[in-house]
């Protein structure tokens, strides 16, 4: 389906994983060999600061089993045998549902206006020169505004990379078009948005104030 997967066989390694990582989405199985599948959407919900979708892929098909899911916080309830089409349908529509779907010729969140099409950037009306990457970069944190984005993900979503964490090099290209993002758009409170590291996880675009954002 085009996604990066990273794949868990018991809880707890997952639990582990996600006190440091942001994943867009989680399948799950109902019993896992260590834990239920219903406690793992339970701690997800009570630690897990931005709502990712989960969806539960199971062997119980009864209506009390679908009920305790989506009680619980699930999103959605899939029975095996896994049918591929009907995955893909409901991946997509979690995802389309959860997470920005660009519509409109341009994107705005306070000063700043993106024009993707043509990969441009006004920040109060001027353009601000930025690389296809660095514009890759800036739009990616502003749609996901507010909303810690651990480096894997961000390797992941800009530069494609499959096994992200194994590459220096790669790692440290973040961190400057990070840096230069930060300068060039001039992410600083006073200005209404702040680009803040988190230590050992990632980056989160935060809005300092309540900005009116432009109309599409």
């Amino acid at each position: 389906m085009g996604h990066h997967c990273h794949t868990f066989t018991n809880g707890a390694a997952l639990l582990n994983e996600l006190r440091r990582e942001s994943f867009d989405l989680l399948l799950l199985d109902w019993e896992l060999p260590d834990m239920s599948g219903l406690d793992i959407v339970r701690w997800v919900r009570s630690n897990v600061h931005d709502h990712v979708p989960i969806l539960f892929v199971t062997n119980r098909r009864g209506e009390r089993d679908v009920v305790e899911g989506l009680e619980v916080g699930a999103d959605d309830f899939m029975s095996k045998p896994i049918r591929v089409s009907e995955l893909t349908a409901r991946v997509r529509a979690l995802l389309r549902r959860a997470y920005f779907e660009p519509k409109a010729v341009e994107e705005c969140w306070g000063r700043y206006r993106f024009l993707p099409a043509q990969t441009s950037l006004d920040v109060d009306g001027k353009p601000v020169p930025l690389t296809q990457k660095e514009f890759d970069l800036a739009l990616f944190l502003f749609r996901n505004l507010g909303r810690l984005v651990s480096r894997r993900h961000l390797l992941e979503g800009m530069w494609k990379a499959n096994n992200p964490l194994g590459s220096e090099l790669m790692s440290r290209s973040l961190d400057t078009h990070v840096s230069r993002v930060r300068i060039a758009l001039g992410l600083r409170p006073e200005n209404g948005y702040r680009l803040c590291a988190v230590y050992g996880q990632g980056y989160r675009l935060e809005a300092v104030q309540n900005l009116e954002t432009c109309e599409n």
